[in-house]
């Protein structure tokens, strides 16, 4: 591998470059530990494709996710971080200097790894769908419900995520249509109980979304009944997709300890993983709340636990994490 790549050794590499990635690389580069960051294959992550963010603090007028992430990179290379393009294909973390990969042609070396990779959302794969993305089709029902209050909208899926995005829909919302594809949801039995229980939920069973309707924004979504063949239109104002995320982590495989759905797991309270030296952050440890005011703290606590464990490797002390 050494022989065929281009080689270069870096203190601190972040790689990704959402909120957590972003943040990361300004307590790292405050901490004068010269952040390298690669910015992956979506620099800024998922709130690039989203439109208005009204609910991370110091935005009192809300801001567009895009601006946002401009915002914070450019915040990041003013404290000294050193930011490229480019995306992590493959690592090495058996040996220190831990070894990635960028594009396959240039091997990093780095004393401190911090993974900030996030989760893309899953969608269904209609070209409608991916046409209105941002124009009333969304994947995050807490980050874009609000600017639907009193209407009609629509969201499929049938696990404890989209469950619980429907009861949040439901509150302002004037009704949530719910396309279900089988005959029985996947959701916890309290999640689904709370859901037929609410008036404003109406459920469309062994349903499947053929088309989300509109030029420029949602409004109406076709749906195909698979056992009776039957289409129903429903005029909506927006479609949620809540059928999960996809941890952006199949490179650390091998390497890092993930759960059953491919999240890193970090140690309770900090951002370490199984292996010393290595911290992931964001959506790519982070199932529950994924939100960018999360993530963004969760970059600084990675990147203070790096800080700790360089300066603990430094005086050859046993390392601690962060919460110590």
């Amino acid at each position: 591998m050494e022989n065929k790549h281009q080689q270069e050794h870096v203190h601190v590499l972040i790689i990704g470059s959402g909120p957590a990635g972003y943040t990361a690389a300004i307590y790292a580069a405050r901490a004068n530990l010269k952040p390298v960051l690669y910015q992956g294959i979506q620099p800024g992550g998922q709130l690039t494709i989203t439109t208005e963010v009204e609910n991370y603090p110091g935005y009192p007028q809300g801001i567009q996710g895009p601006e946002m992430m401009v915002d914070f990179e450019k915040q990041a290379a003013r404290m000294g971080a050193d930011i490229r393009y480019g995306m992590a294909t493959g690592v090495d973390f058996s040996v220190r200097p831990y070894k990635v990969i960028i594009e396959e042609e240039k091997v990093i070396t780095a004393d401190a790894v911090i993974i900030a990779t996030g989760a893309s959302a899953k969608w269904l794969g209609l070209p409608s769908e991916q046409r209105l993305n941002g124009s009333g089709v969304s994947a995050c029902a807490v980050c874009d419900g609000f600017f639907f209050r009193g209407k009609e909208v629509a969201i499929v899926g049938a696990g404890d995520t989209a469950a619980e995005e429907a009861l949040y829909l439901s509150k302002m919302c004037s009704t949530v249509h719910m396309v279900v594809r089988r005959g029985e949801m996947r959701a916890s039995k309290v999640m689904q109980d709370r859901v037929m229980k609410t008036s404003n939920i109406i459920i469309y069973w062994n349903s499947e979304t053929v088309e989300v309707m509109g030029d420029h924004k949602v409004e109406a979504v076709k749906l195909l009944n698979n056992q009776t063949n039957a289409e129903t239109v429903i005029p909506v104002s927006a479609f949620f997709v809540a059928i999960g995320h996809q941890p952006n982590s199949g490179i650390f495989n091998g390497f890092l300890e993930m759960d059953e759905q491919g999240y890193i797991k970090t140690i309770p309270g900090t951002s370490c993983t199984n292996v010393e030296g290595v911290f992931a952050c964001g959506d790519v440890q982070d199932k529950i709340y994924r939100q960018a005011v999360t993530a963004a703290g969760s970059g600084c606590m990675a990147a203070l636990d790096a800080e700790r464990y360089l300066s603990a490797v430094e005086h050859q002390q046993p390392v601690a994490a962060a919460a110590n």
